[in-house]
């Protein structure tokens, strides 16, 4: 553990973060600000969901995108990022995602012009074969695979599984066994049924769950309307370093609330990380900035609004009810806010959790199966979903924090391939 901090606190530091943020702002410049299209992707995005035999429908690869990514990364993950981070990590997670989106509209245009075409007439690509037909360069694109794989084990299975087992066991005294066994049946239900399965029930699942949990948080802002703007204004602060009081927590230093803020923001949309255009890739559209528009609002929907919102109740909170937060988990910030929740309280975010933490289950499986394939072929994709079952009863039982340092670890390994082919790639990139 002590090691993991210490290699993340190194690659986590400014040159990293410079990185990052670096490429999200010459591709927003170079693209000409595609944020400006912004309402115009939307509405591509909400377009029928006219799946082909073999490929999927835009609004299903970005569904499946939606899947993978919306999940404890909007609840659990800002909850350590204002812990650890202080409230000005939720101003850097967003402007993650603000500027993040021209990085993911970057990703998913090279992911559908360097994809390859299987002879059955089904597209697969990503990152991987970005670098593979792109730049040539199949050893980083089996790295790259490589690393996915490995996410798709951490924050794919453990860190789902490991966050429904905790609020389960809080709220409805459910062991973490019974727990992990229930939701490794349940994906295994789905993903054993394919590429087909897995895009149907996302596109009819993570609507519906975003919207009530979005109508949740919006309740709990109304409850809080009092100290609203003092939460705006101490976010600010805190996020360029003022040092402020909240509820007997201090604004930690600027690079805290940097790093963590860019790190959960990393974690929850994969802005520079590159795996929403995987799902991308499976798009039966032709031309690629169709597709990497829609793609690109799933950053949209994941950080600048589900973050936001959330990073908003939690530090509202704070304010509202400073000993609701005293000696809290850096987990528990967002059920300490939820706890005011009249009525459903804390069950309400124990099942929008669970809803959550199955669909990202189910989305991230087909990330890790793709980059199986990648490695493998498709021989070891049964092995593959074997163990990813395996792991999520696993997950479900074993020490949480040791996963989330895991998880920023491989997320850093991810970006720098992936980054490295967006700025040798970039001259094919059209908006």
């Amino acid at each position: 553990m002590s090691i993991l901090e210490r290699l993340n606190d190194l690659i986590w530091g400014f040159p990293l973060l410079a990185l990052l943020l670096g490429t999200h702002i010459y591709f927003t410049v170079k693209l000409h600000f595609p944020q400006r299209n912004l309402f115009y992707a939307l509405k591509l995005s909400l377009g029928k969901a006219d799946n082909t035999e073999q490929n999927l429908s835009p609004f299903s690869a970005l569904a499946t995108t939606l899947a993978a990514t919306l999940g404890t990364g909007n609840i659990i993950g800002v909850s350590t990022a204002v812990a650890l981070g202080g409230p000005g990590a939720i101003f850097w997670c967003w402007i993650t995602g603000i500027l993040g989106m021209a990085t993911a509209y970057s990703e998913c245009y090279l992911s559908v012009l360097f994809r390859s075409r299987r002879d059955d007439g089904s597209y697969v690509g990503g990152p991987m074969y970005v670098l593979k037909n792109g730049l040539h360069n199949n050893k980083l694109g089996s790295l790259y695979a490589f690393c996915t794989l490995l996410a798709a084990f951490g924050v794919g299975c453990t860190t789902q599984a490991n966050s429904v087992t905790q609020a389960a066991s809080a709220s409805f005294g459910l062991s973490p066994h019974l727990v992990g066994i229930v939701l490794a049946l349940l994906t295994a239900a789905v993903i054993l049924g394919g590429v087909r399965s897995i895009a149907n029930l996302c596109e009819r699942t993570v609507p519906a769950i975003s919207f009530v949990y979005l109508l949740g948080c919006i309740l709990l802002l109304i409850l809080y309307r009092s100290v609203l703007l003092d939460t705006c204004v101490l976010i600010l602060k805190s996020a360029f370093g003022f040092r402020s009081m909240a509820g007997g927590m201090a604004g930690a230093a600027l690079q805290h609330a940097v790093r963590y803020g860019i790190a959960r923001g990393l974690f929850t949309n994969e802005a520079g990380i590159g795996t929403s255009a995987i799902a991308a890739a499976a798009s039966h559209v032709k031309d690629p900035r169709i597709q990497a528009y829609v793609s690109m609002t799933a950053v949209f929907w994941d950080t600048v609004v589900m973050c936001l919102i959330t990073g908003l109740v939690i530090v509202a909170n704070m304010l509202y009810d400073p000993a609701s937060v005293t000696g809290a988990a850096e987990t528990g910030l967002t059920a300490a806010a939820f706890a005011h929740l009249p009525y459903v309280g804390n069950a309400f975010l124990t099942i929008s959790l669970a809803a959550f933490a199955v669909t990202t289950l189910i989305g991230w499986s087909y990330f890790g199966e793709k980059a199986t394939e990648y490695l493998m072929g498709k021989k070891g994709i049964p092995l593959y979903k074997l163990a990813y079952t395996i792991m999520i009863y696993l997950g479900a039982i074993i020490p949480m924090r040791l996963v989330w340092e895991s998880t920023d670890l491989i997320n850093a390994l991810m970006v720098l391939p992936n980054v490295l082919a967006l700025y040798c790639l970039q001259k094919h990139i059209r908006s």
